[in-house]
């Protein structure tokens, strides 16, 4: 029998160090610029991730929402249990995802991080989807954590422009 922790463990925890590495980087620029610009700047990177991501989704622009919601999806790993991904709405006009589950936000919990703390940080992270989806050709009008929210992020796509023929 293995000692190794099993593939969800390991999951888990390669999403609490990525979570780690954010929130450190973000206190960082903080205290050496302040609040808006270290927002400004997380948002920025984590944008870029985003739209290196989403090109792979590209084929699905700019209006195959139900295939881009399966792709998207479909390349979560272990997304029930980690994100818990509700699809309130997906057809020709938007695809909306509410995500009950984030490890990253559950991690800045575990690491006592406070609701305000937690609404920036999400903010940050969450650039991540506007890059993404924005680069495969669509809109995106998500809405990340603040308090009072159930669950986590509300993601909404909606179809992008056709390109000129």
């Amino acid at each position: 029998m293995s000692d190794s922790p099993d593939y969800p463990t390991l999951l888990r925890n390669a999403y609490a160090m990525r979570a780690a590495s954010y929130a450190h980087m973000f206190d960082v620029l903080r205290e050496r610029f302040g609040t808006e610009t270290a927002l400004e700047v997380g948002q920025e990177s984590t944008r870029r991730l985003g739209e290196a991501m989403g090109v792979k989704f590209a084929g699905h622009g700019p209006d195959d929402l139900t295939g881009l919601c399966h792709a998207f999806l479909d390349g979560i790993p272990n997304r029930d249990s980690m994100f818990a991904p509700e699809i309130k709405r997906c057809d020709g006009e938007a695809l909306e995802i509410h995500f009950h589950r984030c490890p990253l936000k559950e991690a800045w919990q575990a690491q006592g991080r406070s609701d305000a703390d937690l609404e920036l940080l999400c903010k940050m992270a969450g650039a991540i989807d506007g890059g993404l989806f924005e680069a495969a050709g669509f809109v995106f009008k998500g809405e990340t954590w603040k308090p009072g929210d159930e669950g986590c992020c509300r993601l909404k796509v909606l179809p992008g422009a056709r390109a000129a023929e």
